[in-house]
């Protein structure tokens, strides 16, 4: 599934791409060649006898700025610009520096440019009224193939974010597994792993209860509801390594690897600290108001995630038939739904209000800041100690688990570059502006805004692409708004989806992965869709 995934990703990317920028050198989008008439206010006189450079400003109606570019903008231009003067040949060069008050088709032209930001041309100046007042014609730079060089820059860009985060891994990872080589060795994850057997045999049902993998499976899931990235990933790329020890057809996915990846997709946290963060640096006078919502979004997105899984991992069964399974687990699935309807009508009857009477959202986050500080040192002491108790030679152990983690973090960097590039060259060539204007018609139906589409269907994606999305939808609409609260709930609600699946079955060669991808998708579907339940419930549209 991940290959014809990839496969439409680059396929989409570089196809939209070409086609874009054949239809901007048609239409001469950025005006190439023309003239773009215009006044120049110079802040000291200009002599044209000597060679200099001028602070200028540029200045033009919005009408006649856009009847020449065809676009929309709203405002006068009114913007700083440089201007070189040569008198021996009688060529002026105009210097703009992008900033956030640059026309949106300005930035686009620097973009292209290069990594500067800037944008050159040559000027025609004529008209004066005095020394520091001049009309102008200004013919920029060439611009072309617009799109195709922002596909390159994108897949040279993201090539070098993959190699980053995989050596950003290598630490971390050779400190986790380390730290678990002492606790598997002392035989405490076995202890944790019969303390909630109940849940684990429904979810793993393939993998023995003493088994290292189910351990470390409980360790990854813990770290991820207590927020602790770091110690999840080491977590859970140890325990994809150890089912793979029990998977009898290398290379293709196991129901257990499937669920495990199924239930990271889910991105159930207790707090969402990131999109606190960035809601407290944009003033929100309560930021924290989100963590009631995205643990209803990401439960949504966990219990539908594991009842695709348990139900699609049948269909690899011989002679499998869906009536009869539905007919023999229908009780097991009215109880699933009966509990998403009890957390909706536990909403909106006012009774989740109610406890929040005796456990305020403040008091919530603060217990769980607590946790979160103390969790990674009382870890480390309580694995480390109970081995120096149990007489395991502790160091000894820890650094053949620490080689096991630099392995690791080392092998999932081609599985890592691959899924980036694919991704990067997906958003530069225009792809998902595209896949925007098909969902619209069903985005509106259901009462979505269509300015929050962007940040839903990045999210599985790219991590940091949706924090950009939310963090510049936060900036113009408020934290506080309902869209701010909206995009900050499907932040904390979902998962990288592509990430978590390219790194961990990448870490173990896995190239048949069945059922994980479409598992996952509907679980980040149903957190999207939770999430905007819950928030138009609470906060309205």
């Amino acid at each position: 599934m991940l290959n014809y995934v990839w496969l439409a990703l680059l396929v989409l990317g570089i196809g939209l791409a070409i086609s874009t920028d054949i239809v901007d050198e048609n239409s001469n989008k950025y005006r190439n060649g023309d003239s773009l008439y215009t006044q120049v206010y110079f802040e000291k006189p200009f002599d044209k006898t000597k060679q200099a450079t001028y602070n200028v400003k540029i200045r033009l109606g919005s009408q006649d700025f856009n009847k020449f570019y065809n676009t929309n903008e709203k405002n006068d231009i009114n913007y700083p610009a440089k201007i070189s003067y040569n008198p021996d040949n009688g060529k002026i060069t105009l210097f703009l520096i992008m900033n956030e008050n640059a026309p949106l088709i300005w930035k686009e032209m620097a973009k292209v440019t290069g990594k500067e930001n800037d944008l050159t041309g040559e000027v025609r100046l004529f008209g004066f009224a005095g020394s520091n007042r001049a009309q102008a014609a200004i013919v920029f730079e060439k611009i072309g193939f617009a799109k195709m060089k922002a596909v390159t820059k994108a897949a040279l860009d993201y090539a070098g974010i993959a190699v980053d985060i995989s050596l950003g891994l290598i630490g971390i990872m050779a400190l986790w597994l380390g730290v678990m080589k002492v606790a598997e060795e002392a035989g405490l994850i076995k202890i944790i792993a019969n303390a909630v057997k109940p849940v684990t045999k429904f979810l793993f049902p393939d993998v023995p209860p003493d088994h290292p993998a189910m351990g470390a499976m409980i360790m990854n899931i813990s770290a991820n509801m207590l927020g602790l990235g770091n110690a999840a990933t080491p977590f859970g790329l140890k325990a994809m390594e150890e089912l793979d020890k029990l998977n009898p057809d290398k290379g293709t996915a196991t129901n257990a690897m499937c669920t495990f990846l199924t239930v990271n997709t889910a991105g159930l946290t207790l707090i969402p600290a990131t999109a606190i963060a960035v809601r407290a640096a944009a003033g929100s006078s309560d930021p924290a108001i989100i963590i009631g919502t995205s643990i209803f979004g990401a439960s949504c997105a966990t219990i539908t995630g594991i009842t695709a899984a348990k139900i699609l991992e049948k269909f690899s069964i011989e002679g499998f038939s869906f009536v009869k399974y539905l007919k023999e687990n229908i009780k097991n699935i009215l109880i699933v739904f009966g509990i998403i309807a009890a957390l909706a009508f536990a909403v909106s009857s006012g009774i989740l209000s109610a406890v929040s009477g005796f456990v305020t959202p403040g008091f919530f986050k603060s217990v769980i800041q607590i946790i979160s500080i103390l969790a990674i040192p009382m870890l480390i002491f309580i694995f480390i100690g109970y081995g120096a108790f149990k007489k395991v030679r502790v160091y000894e152990k820890f650094v053949e688990g620490a080689k096991e983690g630099f392995d690791v973090a080392v092998r999932i960097i081609p599985y890592l570059v691959a899924m980036l590039v694919a991704i990067g060259i997906f958003r530069a060539g225009g792809a998902m502006d595209f896949l925007v204007m098909i969902l619209k018609p069903f985005t509106d139906f259901i009462g979505m805004p269509a300015e929050a589409l962007p940040m839903a269907l990045m999210r599985p994606l790219s991590g940091s692409g949706s924090l950009g999305i939310m963090a510049e939808i936060i900036k113009v609409h408020g934290p506080d708004s309902f869209l701010g609260i909206l995009v900050s709930t499907f932040f904390g609600s979902t998962e990288t989806t592509f990430y978590v699946l390219a790194v961990y079955f990448g870490a173990v060669n896995i190239r048949r992965t069945r059922h994980a991808l479409v598992a996952g998708l509907l679980a980040d579907a149903a957190g999207i869709l939770g999430a905007l339940f819950i928030v138009k419930l609470l906060f309205g549209s």
